[in-house]
């Protein structure tokens, strides 16, 4: 016998979803019944993704702004009438030490990974609110539990993203509305693969994958951060609440 679909007939809007970590992630959604807006800036590749999946619709957004927030969060209630999981995903990076790094540049990546939840979070609670509770889940970094070298800018706004995470719990618990991040560790994506020349010349690493063998046994997959977020938006997560959950394959944990 099947087990029933976790996510049935839910509405869940998940940014940065062309690729990567989102598009695994509203993948993993509609394979449990959800009914996803996949949304991302590369509106081409939104358009890729939802066409693979049943009953998805694509909406173009930068999350830097509000306006676009706004009517990307309008068109999901517009559609289906309801808003109930909202999966702020959007990121960049950018590898430079902090003395090197543009003040451009520090603002181009807080603005997307920080202030871009900020604007997810700001406009998704109403919508979950008004259909009776939900769950907003960003996706933070275990870099915003330790410090990497080169991506100061990153771990600083990960590290907001959690502080915006506890705050937005206590706020909205009473309306029902469930907040929790995920900290991922080196995951197997392209943004991960994008850097790594970077890391291994500006470090002195011969073998950037040698260290992520060493330091995490392995690269995690997008699958698998989608599983997780998948738990934290079902009713199987019921007590989880203003919590940061670690998928890094231990990296975190250990000194060498």
């Amino acid at each position: 016998m099947n087990s029933p679909a976790l996510l049935q007939d839910k509405v869940a809007i998940v940014t940065g979803a062309a690729r990567g970590l989102g598009e695994a992630v509203a993948r993993a959604y509609a394979d449990e019944g959800a009914r996803v807006v996949v949304s991302d800036i590369d509106v081409d590749g939104a358009r890729r993704v939802a066409g693979s999946l049943p009953g998805a619709i694509a909406v173009g957004c930068d999350v830097r702004v509000p306006e676009q927030v706004e009517a990307l969060v309008a068109a999901a209630v517009a559609r289906h009438g309801r808003l109930d999981i909202m999966v702020p995903n959007a990121g960049v990076a950018r590898v430079a030490p902090l003395t090197e790094t543009s003040y451009e540049q520090w603002r181009e990546v807080t603005s997307v990974n920080l202030d871009g939840v900020f604007l997810c979070l700001r406009y998704a609670a109403p919508a979950i609110i008004a259909a009776g509770g939900g769950h907003i889940i960003p996706m933070a970094s275990v870099t915003a539990k330790a410090a990497c070298a080169l991506i100061g800018s990153y771990a600083a706004a990960k590290a907001g993203v959690m502080s915006l995470v506890q705050t937005a719990a206590i706020e909205l618990r009473a309306h029902k509305v469930q907040v929790n991040a995920i900290l991922p560790g080196f995951i197997d994506t392209d943004l991960v693969k994008a850097h790594r020349a970077e890391f291994e010349q500006l470090l002195g690493i011969p073998d950037f994958n040698a260290v992520i063998a060493q330091r995490q046994g392995r690269y995690g997959t997008p699958a698998e951060v989608a599983q997780l977020a998948v738990f934290l938006a079902s009713g199987r997560a019921s007590f989880s609440n203003g919590s940061g959950f670690v998928l890094d394959g231990g990296v975190s944990s250990s000194l060498l």
